[in-house]
């Protein structure tokens, strides 16, 4: 049976200034509900610029806590435009103690739950092991007026363990707000490498899982204010694709709004020909709780 859900996608440029930023979305909510999306997620930690290219503990003073300014102006949007909503916000949860958390607002601007982020990335212009505590609440998707939301945010994007955990829980759509990008010293090659296998891993966790994946990036050049070179060059990106990992639409390098309709209702038939659920070997995966095998 076809069940037929309008989503949205919100690419857009992060500055200094985040009154500014959450106008950028929310007018870029507007632009996705005026098209007709009943779901509009937005790129992570997208009030800000992406701040953890270095560490510095004044940075901590961007946090905010769930019931703060973002979660206000996103509940609001919500309500005025009827749409469930995905934002990303830096929590602020106790002093010394944030996370890196995504928010879900239903419909009627109510807050239909959160999820913080589970893997957490400790690379050059990646230094998020410093801002953020992972995560507490495991793989668990959050129930809305339109379904099942299996959120994850970013970095768990590369990792098939989250999807498959989403999806066994019973998760409709997989949606990763993300805020990625190539860095301007590597070759034009590998940075097409990268984009490319950022792209393939997520249709993969489409096609295992037999359900939609929505991926929604921040675009722009965003310089590292520490001096420190550590400079990123966002590359958008932001796609949607159903579950045989079909790209349904893709943004380029800039700005854009993406909208098209998802049939829910594909995911049971998708998983009758391709029954993997069915065909997992769960006797013999025991080692996955392992660090190594060797």
């Amino acid at each position: 049976m076809k069940r037929i859900v309008r989503v949205g996608l919100v690419q857009h440029a992060m500055g200094p200034d985040a009154e500014e930023n959450r106008q950028a979305s929310l007018a870029g909510v507007a632009r996705a509900a005026a098209d007709g999306a009943e779901l509009v997620l937005l790129p992570e930690l997208h009030a800000s610029e992406y701040f953890c290219k270095y560490q510095d503990p004044v940075l901590f003073d961007l946090a905010e806590p769930i019931d703060g300014p973002t979660r206000h102006a996103l509940s609001d949007a919500a309500r005025q435009h009827g749409v469930v909503l995905v934002g990303s916000l830096f929590e602020h949860r106790a002093p010394g103690l944030a996370h890196n958390t995504a928010i879900v607002i239903d419909n009627d601007g109510s807050l239909a739950g959160i999820y913080r982020k589970m893997h957490i990335p400790d690379d050059p212009g990646y230094n998020e092991k410093f801002y953020f505590t992972p995560g507490d609440l495991g793989f668990e998707p959050i129930q809305t007026s339109i379904g099942r939301l299996g959120v994850l945010v970013c970095w768990d994007q590369w990792y098939p363990e989250a999807a498959r955990l989403m999806a066994m829980a019973g998760a409709e759509i997989l949606l990763y707000p993300t805020a990625i990008g190539k860095d301007p010293d590597d070759s034009e090659d590998e940075q097409l490498r990268q984009l490319d296998a950022w792209r393939t891993i997520q249709r993969g966790h489409a096609v295992a899982n037999g359900v939609p994946v929505l991926a929604c990036n921040r675009v722009g050049f965003e310089p590292d204010r520490s001096g420190n070179g550590c400079d990123a060059e966002f590359w958008g990106h932001s796609f949607i694709c159903g579950p045989q990992g079909e790209i349904i639409d893709e943004a380029g390098t800039e700005a854009e709004i993406l909208v098209a309709d998802l049939d829910l209702g594909r995911g049971e038939q998708v998983r009758r020909i391709w029954p993997f659920l069915r065909d997992r070997r769960i006797d013999a995966y025991a080692d996955l709780l392992k660090r190594w095998r060797r």
